[in-house]
């Protein structure tokens, strides 16, 4: 990378973040340059030497970890021990056109999570503890292998999501839990978008214990039980009598493939010209937004957690549809996932903020980050 700064110890980081006045993109491997705006940086920060294993205790269902450590290493190393990341972490590198799924420093700053996240809670929600340095080049801990009541700022879940604008992350500690036994997977045809996301609600609020609930319009809905077999097939049982519907069942294997694609959004691999959105909406008004954007543009689409997230890919233009996108969102959130540079550059990626939460979260980044050298313009302008 030209002009990179690649510090191999915590302590070189913190010298090299108290030392420099030039604003710095924190990066580990780049598979995620293309989610937010185009930082406004003069050099880069490697941080791909904080790739340890630090500890793992699959007894006690800690993980901890360097940022930089590569994310396929880490799942394959707690499956080997039968042990998971429960919050289903995506590998959206076919959306981005990188070669793999990147780091866990990049999955947490970015709070990725799966189709599992409405069953088990968000990346946000499975972090323990991290270490990382500030924007004033201090070393400091937040949260511990063990859990304790604190008060004030948590900040592991702060720095998670935040997209590198308030820290340096060097170590990240996580919660493991065991892997499910099996799945299977309800499948509904013939579903209009309404219909499925009542099937999908009335699924979700039954006590079949879904883990996967998602429309893909023109297929089906998939409703994923997981669990020992015993359970998984009676709870699959009710379901139906519940859903009195008729139904066909994915057995373990096609029902897992089927959700790694949804979980990575495969379906929007193969136009990488096409903007995507991520949308965050109350389900039962996913198909009024999907309706009313329709109406207007060229539109592909599915529903996954219950019809609270919508992918939605449009057509290219200089604006990715922005004003019309959000003018029929209502009171959700609107991400620009993917479009080129130019695009996101003069664009608000994330959903603008009222005044007050802005104002609150520039003091925030002030506190962290008082002289704004941390990906700066990444979330916000002049952020």
């Amino acid at each position: 990378m030209a002009d990179a700064l690649k510090p191999a110890s915590e302590a070189e980081l913190a010298e090299i973040v108290a030392s420099t006045s030039e604003p710095l993109e924190i990066i580990g491997t780049g598979t995620k340059r293309g989610l937010g705006r185009p930082v406004q940086a003069v050099r880069t920060l490697d941080m791909s030497a904080f790739s340890d294993i630090i500890a793992y205790e699959p007894e006690e269902l800690i993980l901890d970890v360097g940022a930089g450590t590569m994310l396929s290493d880490v799942e394959n190393l707690i499956a080997a021990r039968g042990q998971q990341l429960a919050f289903e972490p995506p590998d959206f590198s076919g959306l981005w056109q990188s070669e793999h799924s990147g780091t866990v420093g990049g999955l947490i700053a970015c709070n990725l999570s799966g189709p599992r996240r409405l069953k088990a809670g968000a990346a946000r929600d499975h972090i323990l503890g991290i270490r990382a340095v500030t924007g004033n080049g201090l070393v400091f801990k937040a949260g511990a292998r063990v859990v304790k009541n604190v008060t004030g700022y948590d900040m592991p879940k702060l720095a998670t999501g935040s997209f590198g604008t308030l820290a340096a992350l060097t170590s990240i500690i996580l919660k493991v839990l065991p892997k499910p036994e099996t799945e299977e997977t309800v499948v509904l045809a013939g579903l209009d978008d309404t219909q499925a996301v009542s099937a999908m609600s009335l699924a979700m609020q039954s006590a079949c214990e879904v883990s996967g609930a998602a429309h893909v319009p023109g297929e089906a809905v998939y409703l994923r039980l997981e669990g020992i077999a015993p359970s998984v097939a009676y709870r699959r049982d009710q379901l139906a009598k519940t859903l009195n519907r008729p139904i066909e069942i994915l057995a373990a294997k096609s029902s897992a493939a089927k959700w790694k694609a949804i979980r990575d959004a495969t379906a929007f691999a193969s136009q990488p010209e096409r903007p995507l959105w991520r949308l965050s909406v109350t389900p039962s008004e996913a198909p009024r937004i999907v309706r009313e954007i329709g109406a207007a543009l060229d539109i592909r689409y599915v529903f996954d957690w219950a019809g609270g997230l919508v992918w939605l890919e449009v057509p290219a233009s200089e604006d990715a549809s922005a004003a019309l996108i959000r003018a029929a969102l209502g009171e959700g959130h609107a991400t620009l996932f993917r479009a080129p540079e130019p695009v996101r550059a003069v664009i608000d990626v994330f959903q603008p903020q009222p005044p007050p939460l802005a104002a609150l979260s520039a003091r925030v980044k002030s506190s962290f980050d008082p002289r704004h050298l941390f990906n700066p313009g990444r979330m916000y302008r002049g952020v």
